[in-house]
């Protein structure tokens, strides 16, 4: 098995885990002996308030914290991509250019060319990454993920800088790309309603460690008012510590 940066270690293809982690800075532990395990294909959402330890955890399995001191067994597959609140598009790059960054050979640019048609973005490989809208430009960052049919795709609050109707479509396309690629997906959210739209588990993180592990047996088309998504969202809101007005519980 190959090593990661921080001594983290690439199990074998499409699985992850997570075994007694511990990272820390300083005097504040963030991830408390913390186990997790994602299956091949698997989509796991995670919730927690703000410092839980949420994007320690993806950067743990990104193999991105080497500034935390921490011990622990990290397993993920060798294949992986990250997508993060800012798309991070290079400004002096074209669209095409941006997608297939840092890949090379003979397929390179046609298979960035086909990441854009699935993203919805066919014909707008030569623009300019100012010329797009918010939403277009996540869109670019998902083409640029997917393009390597990467086995684990890390989603830290993707949508979270969008409006909410741009956020709604981008969870349709979400959903669609990972119907049709399957990678393991583990999508850091403050949104309890995207966490049940989207995964097949809900993950409710709490002073570094799992505090609920949710499986979402629902449909794949959702809907808000369906009782038992209700019921789903009624019961996390109440791990996160908060009630249906918002209020602190």
């Amino acid at each position: 098995m190959a090593t990661h940066a921080g001594g983290l270690t690439a199990a074998p293809p499409r699985a992850v885990r997570v075994r007694d982690l511990y990272r820390g800075f300083g005097d504040r532990v963030v991830l408390d002996g913390l186990d997790l395990r994602i299956a091949a294909g698997e989509f796991v959402a995670l919730l927690g308030r703000s410092g839980s330890g949420k994007s320690t955890l993806l950067r743990a399995l990104a193999g991105l914290d080497r500034a935390g001191e921490g011990t622990g067994l990290v397993e993920v597959p060798r294949n992986l991509a990250v997508v993060f609140q800012d798309a991070r598009l290079l400004p002096w790059q074209r669209v095409l250019a941006n997608v297939v960054l840092g890949r090379s050979g003979p397929d390179a640019t046609e298979r960035g060319r086909a990441a854009l048609r699935e993203v919805g973005l066919a014909g707008r490989e030569r623009a300019w990454p100012k010329e797009l809208s918010g939403g277009e430009q996540q869109r670019v960052a998902l083409a640029r993920a997917l393009v390597s049919e990467p086995e684990l795709l890390l989603a830290d609050e993707p949508f979270g800088a969008l409006d909410a109707l741009t956020r709604i479509r981008m969870h349709g396309l979400l959903r669609d790309l990972c119907a049709r690629h399957r990678p393991a997906v583990l999508l850091v959210t403050h949104d309890v309603d995207e966490a049940v739209t989207l995964a097949d588990r809900v993950l409710v993180l709490d002073a570094g460690r799992v505090a609920l592990d949710q499986t979402i047996d629902l449909p794949t088309t959702r809907s808000h008012r369906q009782p038992r998504f209700l019921a789903y969202r009624e019961r996390l809101l109440a791990a996160l510590g908060v009630d249906e007005t918002g209020g602190q519980t």
